[in-house]
Formats: C-alpha cells, sequence, structure tokens
C-alpha cells in the first residue's frame, strides 16, 4: 500500500510540519529501530533524536515539538496515530464466509449471518453464534454457550458449557473460558469437589489473551467488565467479578470471589487473595501482593502491597542496608573502646 504523507495526516488528524511534503510517498509504517526508506514511524518527547537519524522517510511527532530535521506529521497522541496506520497499511485477512463442511455444528445450534467457521471447529448442542462471528480451527463453542456478534475466536480456544461472550470479543489461543473453579471441602484429610455450575460472562469489547484460564462460578456467573484486556497467561478465579475497561498484564492471577472496580491496571505477575474488594481506577505494580480490601484511586506495588511512594523509599533504603549495617558494627567497636577505658 502506498500513501501520501499529506493523506496520512488526514487519515490521523494531524497537521503537516511542511506543506511541501505533502505529496511524499510512504509505503510502509514500523518502528524507529525496523525503519527503512519509504516508511513513517513515531517518536514521543524521549526518543526524538533517534528518530531524527532513523532511515524513516517521515516521522509521526506530538505536537509541541519544535524544527525536526525529517518530514513530519503533528498528532496529539502519536501511540494512538501509529495504531490507526497500523491498521491501514495491513491489508485484512479474508476467510471463506460460512460454515466448513469439516467443522462440527450440533443439535439445535442457531448461527447467525455472514459468520466464519472454520475446519475442526465445533459448536456443541443448542449453543448460539452471533452476525458475523470467526472461529478459527480447533475451536470448541460448549453446550447453551452464547457468543455475539463480531466475535473472533483463535485456534485452539475453548468456551466451556453456559458461558456468554458478548460482542466484539477477541479470544486468543488456547484461552480456556469456563473451566471448573478451583472448589474442594477436605474432611479426614480427603478433597472432595464442589460442583462448579455457574458459567462465564465475558461483556462487550473485551480482548483475552493466549493461554488465559477464566474460571466458572461455582454458582452465578464469573464476569469480565466491558472493553477490558487481558493478556497473555493471566487466571482468574471463579465467582470473580473484574470491572470495566480494566488492564491486567501477563502471569496476575486473581484468586475467587475478587471484586475488582472499573479502570484498575494490573501490572505483571500480581497476585491477590480471595474474597476481598479492589476499588476502582487504581493501578498495582508488577509482583504486587493485594492481600486486603483496597481503596479506590491508589497507586501500589510491592508484597504486602503498600502505597508505591513508600515502597520506593523502602527499596532505596535496603540498598544501603549493607552500608548501615557496617557503620552500626564501627559504631558498636567505639563503644566497646569507650567503655573499656572508662573501667
Amino acid at each position: 500500500m502506498k500513501k501520501t504523507l499529506a493523506e496520512i495526516a488526514e487519515a490521523v488528524g494531524g497537521r503537516l510540519a511542511d506543506e511541501k511534503d505533502g505529496a511524499l510517498l510512504i509505503e510502509g509504517v514500523t518502528n524507529i529501530d525496523n525503519a527503512r526508506g519509504k516508511d513513517i514511524t513515531f517518536s514521543d518527547d524521549k526518543h526524538l533524536e533517534e528518530a531524527a537519524e532513523c532511515a524513516a522517510e517521515a516521522v509521526i511527532l506530538p505536537e509541541g515539538v519544535g524544527d525536526f530535521k525529517k518530514p513530519a506529521v503533528y498528532v496529539g497522541d502519536v501511540r494512538a496515530a501509529f495504531a490507526t496506520l497500523l491498521t491501514i497499511f495491513t491489508p485484512p485477512l479474508v476467510f471463506k464466509k460460512g460454515v466448513d463442511e469439516k467443522a462440527h455444528i450440533g443439535e439445535g445450534v442457531k448461527i447467525g449471518k455472514d459468520v466464519t467457521i472454520m475446519p475442526f471447529a465445533v459448536v456443541d448442542d443448542h449453543a448460539v453464534i452471533g452476525d458475523n462471528v470467526t472461529l478459527y480451527p480447533h475451536t470448541y463453542i460448549g453446550q447453551y454457550t452464547e457468543v455475539g456478534d463480531d466475535t473472533v475466536i483463535y485456534s485452539s480456544a475453548t468456551v466451556r458449557e453456559h458461558c456468554k461472550v458478548g460482542k466484539r470479543v477477541i479470544i486468543h489461543s488456547s484461552a480456556v473460558i469456563g473451566a471448573d473453579g478451583f472448589g474442594f471441602t477436605t474432611a479426614n484429610g480427603v478433597h472432595t469437589k464442589v460442583p462448579q455450575v455457574g458459567g462465564v460472562a465475558i461483556e462487550d469489547d473485551v480482548e483475552i489473551g493466549a493461554h488465559v484460564g477464566i474460571d466458572r462460578a461455582t454458582a452465578g456467573m464469573t464476569v469480565i467488565g466491558h472493553g477490558t484486556k487481558i493478556d497473555n497467561l493471566v487466571h482468574i478465579g471463579h465467582n470473580c467479578h473484574i470491572g470495566a475497561n480494566c488492564l491486567i498484564v501477563a502471569q496476575t492471577g486473581i484468586s475467587g470471589s475478587t471484586i475488582v472496580g472499573d479502570n484498575v491496571t494490573f501490572g505483571g505477575q500480581v497476585g491477590t487473595v480471595g474474597h476481598i474488594n479492589i476499588g476502582g481506577n487504581s493501578v498495582y505494580a508488577a509482583r504486587s501482593g493485594i492481600i486486603g480490601d483496597m481503596p479506590e484511586g491508589v497507586f501500589c506495588a510491592g508484597f504486602p502491597v503498600q502505597p508505591h511512594q513508600e515502597w520506593l523509599r523502602m527499596q532505596a533504603l535496603q540498598r544501603r542496608l549493607p552500608q548501615l549495617l557496617k557503620r552500626l558494627r564501627d559504631l558498636e567497636k567505639t563503644v566497646e573502646e569507650l567503655e573499656s577505658k572508662a573501667k
């Protein structure tokens, strides 16, 4: 694909640094390190020097940057503009519409318009598949499960029985939605399974990464709120309720019956105990350990979790411990010497 710099500026809602560059032809979009001639890249305020020296033909820059040695497009949000261009310059994958003859469709299944169900996908009895849904090979949709319009489910993903998936959801390969919750009673050293008869409700515009496990509720529904994005290798326990527009980064584990508010960000490898409430509009740095109820609007880190600034001070003090220990031992030695002379 080829577009002029003027067309690119219009597409991203930006402005040309110099109108004379409007006819410049751009053939690709990439990052600074991989840029070649005829490419356009992007830079924030921290990487202007690298962008100026790279091989890209032009650069997307934030408003407020002064003179720049390359042709440029100024925008309010460089990352959003870059994402728009990646979509424009990447041709969409095209698949044949319809249900492949090698797919298995159970009894009583309802299938909407313009679906793409590829070979070896399984749609079990009484499931409901909405319009324009794409099911890649080896996906499994369980009995009585509903999949909303425009949803894409990639190869080897499983959505088990009695689950509900909203509209425009993306579920990546090998994710498992609706596995049994980890519920057991123990008596006389024997663990007995508690039946897990609930489901999972995935609301609209959610994205779920590869190898994610979201357990079904013991009773009722485990809920993932609309617009939430879940990275690879995340586990969400049974009966959790995750709010809207949350970001959950890889290897995070959220224990059962945890309630999470809207707009919460969990960094990588965050862990929580179960049966707690975590307030909305909060951020938890990577490897935080959340062991109790948390208020809204906090930025926390560490284990056990604490305000981020306190955690930073603690880390700084820990690095000084060897020096402080040496000083303490020197002081102890000096005190001993003084005491000996005083006798």
